[in-house]
């Protein structure tokens, strides 16, 4: 059931994908980076087809994600490349007029909105693929390997890899405006894509003070996949001793969480507050290096120990 959700919204965003991409950026000759990018670049440079190099590209970038990200990734991005041509070469046929151009939705010269709705329809719907292991291919393979191995987000990925692309069309297109037109629908683009991933990963911490902290506690334990802490608590002015649970939650599970407390105890007294980042089992994974030796191990200060003030 969970690889069935994750294909009908890789699905699903790749409809709004094409949506945003047929109807605001292709009728205003919006330049964009991506393999298609290098692959017109290619041709018009060389006359090498586009349709090879965009292959070409696509299938070193797939083995690349098979060695790094696995076989079920390398599926569900074959899945997407072939979804994603196909509902682009439907919706061009839907969309065409009979002279062979694109209606402006927006109207003539309105090259500017058309660009940041198209950009954050797309931002958007990248977002949904990557949130459900998911890969439209091309550069967003680059971004998800390195987003493995390192706690760079793919937004900045792909801004880093889609400007080297867009600046390496100056010499061959000769055009500034489509220039700094499409390094901003870049960074819209990617703004948007990191916006919304990181508001879906968003995290929260719970204190819940209830004296029926058990009740509480079995609830959130068997009706959610997470875990809690119980703290010892001491009221100062009471002086009593109490029980206090400490949960840490994805943002979207709070209005769940709520119910479930208030439910139990209307007069709970719970803190939720914000956190930056939670690491580990159910959450996200510490991307960082390990010291292997003790030579990489950081030198400590003998004029000060942790907690020590001077």
């Amino acid at each position: 059931m969970r690889e069935a959700e994750d294909y009908l919204f890789i699905t699903l965003g790749l409809l709004l994908y094409t949506f945003g991409w047929t109807v605001f950026l292709l009728p205003y000759e919006i330049v964009t980076g991506g393999v298609t990018g290098i692959s017109a670049i290619v041709y018009y440079a060389t006359g090498f087809p586009i349709e090879y190099t965009y292959l070409v590209i696509n299938i070193v970038l797939l083995v690349m994600a098979l060695k790094i990200l696995g076989l079920r990734f390398m599926i569900k991005t074959i899945y997407a490349i072939v979804v994603l041509a196909l509902f682009l070469s439907i919706a061009q046929q839907i969309f065409i007029q009979p002279d062979g151009t694109f209606p402006q939705v927006l109207g003539p010269g309105e090259d500017f909105m058309s660009l940041i709705i198209g950009t954050m329809l797309t931002g958007c719907s990248l977002a949904i693929v990557f949130l459900n292991n998911g890969s439209t291919g091309g550069t967003d393979i680059v971004a998800a390997c390195v987003n493995k191995y390192h706690n760079i987000s793919l937004g900045t990925v792909l801004i880093l890899v889609d400007v080297l692309i867009i600046s390496s069309c100056i010499p061959v297109f000769n055009d500034w405006r489509k220039l700094v037109f499409g390094l901003i629908a870049m960074a819209i683009e990617c703004s948007v894509l990191d916006y919304v991933m990181n508001a879906r990963r968003e995290s929260v911490q719970f204190l819940i003070f209830s004296n029926k902290w058990q009740e509480i506690a079995n609830a959130i334990g068997t009706q959610t996949d997470h875990g809690l802490t119980i703290l010892d608590g001491h009221g100062w002015y009471t002086g009593k001793e109490r029980k206090v649970i400490c949960l840490l939650a994805k943002k979207r599970e709070s209005v769940f969480i709520f119910r479930l407390i208030k439910t139990i105890d209307p007069n709970a007294f719970v803190s939720q507050s914000s956190v930056i980042g939670v690491y580990g089992e159910g959450f996200d994974e510490i991307k960082v290096k390990e010291i292997k030796n003790k030579e990489e191990e950081p030198t400590p200060n003998p004029s000060r120990r942790e907690g020590e003030l001077n």
